[in-house]
């Protein structure tokens, strides 16, 4: 075991993908919309309604009846996984790094037959994975039932901001279903849900709770971004979005993942007190190839930087009242300029 830990999120900091959102789009007709729909009412059940026992990231529940109308398998999901993965530039560059200097984690909302998909591309440990566990194909409805989910279906689709017709169709409607009693043990990995799984690696692996290198891009986020500053960690978003970023003590907005490689690199080495002090020389420095020197950079991270940035240098700042609303407005930017629109903006 190293002395620090790197735990993140997968899609977002390492994938451009949103499996759940492709899978819908691939496979549900207008699928992609209602996803979109669902991921608002999701949004909206945890930042506005803060509904009791309801965890970020539960679109992907919600979704499940949905793919049951189209009779969808693992074998397909498994599939669609394993020809539908999209790395963000030099992030198995920044996991070659990783698992020589730090203990690394992938905690992910993402369904589990994603999660090893990816963890076989990037050849993360998968027993060093933590995901919603699906079995879809366990999930049944009747005729009728499917019948029924049509109907909500076209519903969801002409009526987007009915959240209360939202409420009667998944917690009034589809709680009567017998499918309802496997889908709400579904243990959804986000929000709360990371926090535990990051309770478990605690547990399993003794990791220090305050040499934690925790880094995500959304709403799903929030709750171990908050656990890593807290403690004393580093907390990054990394092209987040405002949920992200209104807890996270560092915002990087970048294409390349090689620019959180030049932030673990230097917590590797030193101590938080250390990078944050690399971060306010970085945004001060007229000479970033000596303030490298200067901090010791791992001569491979070093020369990928600066290969992929020749000028232009990614944003890297600490995160203060002042300068939010800038950072938030490049940081969406680059969100949806290198997810796409329909991704980025998803919470």
């Amino acid at each position: 075991m190293f002395e620090k830990s790197f735990i993140t999120d997968c899609e977002g900091p390492l994938t451009l993908n949103d499996n759940a959102f492709e899978i819908s789009a691939k496979f549900i007709e207008d699928g992609g919309e209602l996803f979109r729909i669902l991921s608002l009412y999701d949004d909206y059940l945890v930042d506005i309604v803060k509904k009791e026992n309801y965890k970020a990231g539960n679109t992907l529940k919600l979704i499940l009846p949905f793919f049951v109308v189209e009779k969808l398998t693992n074998s397909d999901f498994i599939d669609f996984s394993k020809n539908n993965i999209y790395a963000v530039s030099d992030s198995k560059f920044l996991l070659e790094y990783l698992k020589e200097a730090m203990n690394t984690y992938i905690v992910s909302t993402s369904y589990g037959q994603y999660i090893e998909a990816v963890s076989d591309y990037m050849e993360v440990p998968f027993e060093n994975t933590f995901y919603t566990d699906v079995d879809i194909d366990s999930l049944q409805l009747n005729d009728e039932e499917i019948q029924k989910v049509k109907e909500f279906k076209k519903l969801i689709l002409d009526n987007p901001d009915d959240y209360e017709l939202f409420d009667d169709i998944f917690f009034g409607q589809i709680a009567k279903m017998g499918i309802y009693d496997k889908i709400k043990d579904i243990e959804v990995v986000g929000g709360q849900g990371k926090k535990l799984a990051i309770d478990k690696i605690i547990e399993r692996d003794g990791i220090d709770i305050d040499e934690i290198l925790y880094i995500g891009d959304s709403i799903t986020d929030v709750e171990p971004l908050e656990f890593a500053r807290k403690n004393n960690g580093i907390s990054i978003s990394f092209n987040g979005n405002e949920y992200p970023l209104k807890v996270a003590e560092i915002a990087v907005v970048s294409p390349s993942a090689v620019t959180t490689a030049v932030i673990a690199n230097v917590y590797a080495e030193n101590d938080k007190k250390k990078v944050l002090e690399f971060i306010e020389d970085y945004n001060i420095s007229q000479d970033l190839e000596k303030l490298f020197d200067d901090y010791n950079i791992d001569e491979k991270i070093r020369n990928r930087f600066f290969s992929v940035f020749a000028s232009d240098y990614p944003l890297i700042q600490t995160v203060t009242d002042e300068n939010f609303e800038d950072i938030l407005k490049v940081s969406k930017e680059m969100r949806n300029n290198i997810r796409g629109q329909d991704i980025g903006g998803l919470g």
